[in-house]
């Protein structure tokens, strides 16, 4: 306990010793080197927030999508029928459940304009969706028409499936191969519905793949052996496993998936990608601690005098290392502080950032051509890759923020640790013999 109580009494003079180191400069190197360290902290803080909230964005426009039109939370299926009231009237008492409702899928071939043909999967949902589910409407926007199923054998197909039929808002469209049951027929050539809207939503796959129509035509067509299934959405994604849990104590002869192991595969390819990103980033750091650790090297070495005459005035070691220590804390948080605001500015005005750079580079190339290849010029345009990035919304997470910001200083902190550990090899009568 003693010694605990000396080190921080001691901690005042640490800090007044090292405030008078930073603000002392004999040469100015020093001075140059701390600027420079300080500046590499706050452009790999900076980069770091700006990419991570960026992946953030780009990943979570997939997840939102297959979460909330594709896969949901929970899926149900089993034998409802018998318990549909029930389980209905179960799914009402959890306060954690936000949205539920009954729907049918199936594998189709569908077929439009000009004997245009393309696989989709047929969902049926019940026709008050858009009352019932408001996420689902926010993620599947309606690109075309209106996401209509009121009347009977109406559609609603994904922008790239409606491309590949040719059709647009006011076609029809067959269900020429329908897997169903056993009382519906493979191939049929009568099955035409009419396409009341085409939607968007931030997963390429589902646009390419989905169609909706209402839960009575799914009856209707899908044949009476069809498997009903439950969509299940919740307040918090995260308590998926406490609610499969739950309802399969209170439902033992139905099953539930959860969304984490019905998309086991494409979630964790986008947690190896995101992680890969933050680790080759984080490169940037370790660059800069290195030259934190050179710097400060070459400062302890031009300060041996003032270190010996702090130890022979009774000064210990570890105190005067942790002088060396706490201007590394210092190089750190004038970086990381500075790089965090940055990088949030940039992170929420990514879409002008992307449309100057769209129109900076269309200028520069643009004058390139005119100079090299004036016949080309008419044919230079702006790249739209530009506007596509500069429409992908950022997700700035404040955990990952602070732990950006805690890592670019602990990496300062940690490299002027190591830095000065020569001073607890240094003695008095060792300097002023050289001196």
């Amino acid at each position: 306990m003693g010694k605990i109580k000396s080190f921080f009494s001691s901690v005042p003079w640490t800090f007044f010793v090292s405030r008078r180191f930073s603000c002392v400069d004999r040469k100015g190197k020093s001075k140059i080197t701390s600027f420079l360290a300080s500046l590499g902290i706050c452009f790999g803080v900076m980069t770091l927030i700006c990419v991570i909230s960026v992946m953030n964005g780009f990943q979570m426009s997939f997840i939102d999508a297959i979460m909330e039109v594709n896969s949901f939370h929970i899926r149900g299926s089993g034998n409802f029928y018998e318990k549909n009231s029930e389980f209905e009237n179960f799914c009402r008492e959890q306060d954690e459940i936000r949205v539920f409702f009954p729907f049918y899928e199936t594998q189709s071939l569908l077929v439009g304009r000009n004997g245009n043909q393309s696989a989709s999967l047929i969902r049926s949902l019940p026709k008050n969706i858009k009352e019932i589910d408001e996420v689902f409407k926010r993620e599947a926007k309606i690109w075309a028409g209106n996401f209509d199923l009121e009347e009977d054998d109406s559609i609603v197909l994904g922008t790239e499936l409606a491309r590949r039929l040719g059709v647009r808002v006011g076609s029809r469209v067959n269900l020429f191969a329908l897997a169903g049951g056993n009382d519906v027929s493979l191939i049929s050539e009568d099955r035409f519905f009419t396409v009341k809207g085409i939607f968007r939503t931030g997963y390429a796959d589902i646009n390419a793949s989905c169609a909706f129509i209402s839960l009575e035509d799914g009856k209707k067509y899908f044949g009476k052996d069809i498997n009903q299934y439950y969509a299940i959405k919740l307040v918090d994604s995260e308590r998926d496993l406490n609610i499969v849990e739950k309802l399969t104590s209170s439902f033992p002869e139905m099953s539930f998936e959860s969304w984490k192991s019905y998309n086991r595969s494409f979630f964790s390819t986008l947690r190896i990608e995101k992680n890969m990103l933050f680790l080759l980033v984080f490169i940037i750091f370790v660059v800069v601690a290195i030259n934190i650790f050179n710097g400060m090297r070459r400062i302890v070495l031009e300060r041996r005098e003032e270190i010996s005459l702090l130890s022979a005035l009774g000064g210990k070691n570890l105190l005067i290392q942790f002088i060396f220590v706490f201007q590394g804390f210092l190089i750190g948080i004038k970086g990381a502080f500075p790089g965090v605001v940055l990088g949030l500015l940039l992170s929420c005005n990514m879409n002008y950032i992307f449309a100057f750079l769209s129109k900076l580079s269309y200028f520069f190339q643009l004058i390139f051509t005119s100079v090299f290849s004036p016949q080309n010029a008419a044919f230079v345009a702006e790249n739209p890759m530009f506007r596509v990035y500069g429409n992908i919304p950022p997700r700035i997470l404040l955990d990952e923020v602070l732990i950006i910001a805690v890592f670019g200083i602990f990496s300062s902190m940690l490299a002027s640790f190591f830095a000065s550990r020569g001073i607890l090899n240094l003695t008095v009568a060792e300097v002023m013999r050289d001196e």
